[in-house]
Parts: structure tokens; C-alpha cells; sequence
């Protein structure tokens, strides 16, 4: 069993830890997270709340899940690994294009394992997709159309922290299209508006976008992003090729359907992206003990979240300027 630290346990927090917990190969030893009723949610995994500086001391803690905000990620990042700790990080990194790429030194060839936790990678049918297309089933991939819409959008004070939408929220999509695409993209352009909240807009952000993404060898891929959609949580992925269409997504709560003089009902989508991705989450944690077993090395890291923050600036600056960017 090996025993690990988390440092956060907010939304995504919650999750990552309750699902830490419940692996059988690691021990939640130290929480750190400086709300009020932090004891309570260690005690709840089987840890107690410790201090930064206690869990980069602790030699027992072979690694540590970062899951506080966003701001803090890449500086405790680096001082988890200068312990020699293997780290787990919530996506993304950090915000800024720059410091990231600042950090090169330390992260492109970390002393220990880093592994950013870009959860659409880790979905049964994502990984499915992706198979089949590496396959060859369809023929050489020409071109992607990637949906991804939220039910409803975000509390407006979450805005001003949270990077906007290409980084917060449009970063899965661009990180989901490198690992699905056979090249690189090249060429990035965007239109977005302000459509679902006003207060979105006021905080300057937008909640409503279509991206295009162009490699070196003219394929495209098409994002589709909302805030709202007004049914549920929406993500389908549909790769063309010479020889046909792979499809991911439209996934329900059950698969029941009834049938009546009236029409066909059927369960909603999930109303959120944490049940919906709940497979993949369990998944994600299952592959950082694999790390720390030493049985794999990490799938994602520093290379794919600076190619992923640097579509998204791109598509900021595109947005700006309302021409296509280079990359």
C-alpha cells in the first residue's frame, strides 16, 4: 500500500480523495485544506490535516494529490517533486502560458513522476475512440467534431479566478483533440459570445464558443462549447475518416426506455460533469498507483498541459483579434 498526502478538498477535492480512499493500494495518511471542517473530511478518509511543510517532511509519503486552486498548483507542484514526492495534479498546471513554460527545467524531466490528471483520457469510451481510431478502423483521420456542453453555468464570482472559458473549461476539449489527432494543430481560430449570463460577460469572460483547429495537413476539428445546455451535461466526440465515423458520448443515467401511445421516453443525461465522468475518476487514481507501483509511467504530464494551455491562449488571442492564430 502506498501511502500519500492530498493538499485541497474542494469540489474536485472531494472527489479525488473519497476515491483515494477507496482504493485498496493507497493510504490517505495527511490532508492539508485550511477550511474549518477539514479534520472532519480527513477523518472521513482515514487521514488527518497536516501542513504543507509536514508533508514534504514526512518521508513515508511517497506522493502527493494536488487538487486546491488553481493559482497554487505549479508552486506546490515543484516543491512536491523537489521532495522527491510523485504528484498527481489536478488540471491545469497554471494559467499562465509563460510560467509554465518558465518551469521547463524542473518539470519537462521531474525528479519524480508528475501526472496531470486531464480526465477525458481515462473514459471508457474515450479510450475506446481513441483505440479504434490509432486502429485504423476509419482510415487515416481527417476530421474531428467535439461537443461539449455543461447544464448550466457557473456561479459568476467563479469566473474571475477561474481563467476564462478556453482555460477552464475548452482546455479539456483541446487536450482531448491533441490525443485523438495524428499531428499536432497549427492554426487556431474562434468566435464566442456572451449568450446564457450576463454576469459572465460583466465578469469578461464569454460562455458560448466554436473553435476550429487546423493541423499542417489541412485536418480540422471542430469544438463546440456552452455553459448551458439546458438538458444535461453534453460531450460526444465524432472522428471522420475515408472509411467511415467512430461516435463517443450521448450517455444516459440507465438505458431503460418506455414506449407508449405518447412516444418513447427514456433517463436523462447526467446533470453534472463528476457523475457523468465518474468511471474516468476512479480510473485516474487507479493509474496513479500504477505509478507509484511503478507500473506505469505517467499518460499525461507537462508537455500535454503546455500544448493544451497554448491552444488556449491562441483561441483568447483569436477571439481578440477575430483573426485565425498561429501556434
Amino acid at each position: 500500500m502506498h501511502r500519500i498526502a492530498q493538499i485541497g478538498a474542494g469540489r474536485m477535492g472531494a472527489v479525488h480523495l473519497a476515491n483515494a480512499a477507496h482504493n485498496p493500494r493507497l493510504e490517505v495518511a495527511w490532508l492539508v485544506d485550511p477550511r474549518p471542517d477539514a479534520a472532519g473530511i480527513a477523518a472521513s478518509a482515514g487521514a488527518q490535516v497536516a501542513s504543507v511543510e509536514q508533508v514534504l517532511a514526512d518521508a513515508g509519503v511517497e506522493g502527493v494529490i494536488i487538487a486546491s486552486s488553481t493559482d497554487t498548483h505549479l508552486t506546490l507542484v515543484k516543491a512536491c517533486l523537489a521532495a522527491g514526492k510523485a504528484v498527481f495534479c489536478e488540471k491545469p498546471l497554471d494559467l499562465d502560458l509563460a510560467s509554465l513554460l518558465a518551469a521547463e527545467p524542473e518539470l519537462a524531466h521531474p525528479k519524480a513522476p508528475l501526472y496531470v490528471a486531464f480526465n477525458r483520457r481515462f473514459d471508457p469510451d474515450c479510450r475506446a475512440l481513441q483505440a479504434r481510431i490509432a486502429a485504423g478502423e476509419i482510415g487515416d483521420l481527417e476530421t474531428l467534431n467535439i461537443t461539449s456542453h455543461d447544464p448550466a453555468p457557473p456561479p459568476a464570482h467563479f469566473i474571475p479566478t477561474s481563467g476564462g472559458l478556453y482555460r477552464d473549461f475548452t482546455i479539456h476539449d483541446f487536450d482531448l483533440a491533441c490525443w485523438l489527432a495524428p499531428d499536432p494543430f497549427v492554426e487556431v481560430f474562434t468566435w464566442a459570445s456572451c449568450l446564457v449570463d450576463p454576469a459572465i460577460g460583466a465578469a469578461g469572460d464569454v460562455d458560448t464558443a466554436r473553435t476550429l483547429l487546423r493541423d499542417a495537413k489541412g485536418r480540422l476539428c471542430s469544438i463546440s462549447n456552452t455553459r448551458r445546455s439546458g438538458y444535461g451535461f453534453d460531450q460526444r466526440v465524432e472522428a471522420f475518416g475515408p472509411r467511415g465515423m467512430l461516435r463517443a458520448g450521448d450517455l444516459l443515467q440507465d438505458t431503460l426506455q418506455a414506449w407508449r401511445e405518447t412516444g418513447a421516453t427514456s433517463a436523462p443525461r447526467y446533470m453534472d460533469f463528476i457523475a457523468r465522468y465518474a468511471a474516468a475518476y476512479r480510473s485516474e487514481m487507479e493509474h496513479f498507483a500504477d505509478i507509484l507501483s511503478g507500473q506505469a509511467q505517467p499518460e499525461t504530464g507537462y508537455a500535454d498541459s503546455v500544448r493544451s494551455l497554448r491552444l488556449a491562449e491562441a483561441a483568447r488571442q483569436s477571439l481578440r483579434t477575430g483573426l485565425p492564430v498561429r501556434v
